[in-house]
């Protein structure tokens, strides 16, 4: 059974996805985040292709905890996302609020490089 933080982040995700949508020039950056990770990817919502992936379970961001792993996973899509000539995004924060370990990953990013 959901719980009230639940179906609060599902409603404020449902009215982010209202506004925000990717497309091939300007992909959608959406976060996920758990308890002990998080992730992050580029979706290009027009053809519905994941153009670019992220995590903290990949090689070099190391056992660090949550502010400085987050950051990391944003330089890491920054990488990439460069690699794949994207330099403009729409960012998806996914219902979470913009603080924390999701703000470190914007943060990051727009150090690494993307626009948004």
């Amino acid at each position: 059974m959901s719980n009230k933080k639940e179906l609060r982040r599902k409603s404020i995700k449902y009215k982010i996805r209202k506004i925000v949508s990717g497309t091939a020039d300007r992909p959608r950056l959406t976060v996920y985040r758990s308890n002990k990770e998080i992730y992050a990817q580029l979706i290009d919502d027009l053809k519905g292709v994941t153009v670019a992936f992220a995590s903290s379970l990949e090689d070099g961001v190391g056992a660090v905890s949550g502010v400085e792993q987050a950051k990391k996973v944003g330089s890491k899509i920054a990488e990439k996302a460069k690699a794949a000539g994207i330099t403009a995004v729409k960012f998806d924060r996914n219902g979470y609020l913009y603080h924390g370990r999701v703000k470190s990953l914007a943060e990051a990013a727009r150090e690494g490089g993307l626009n948004f």
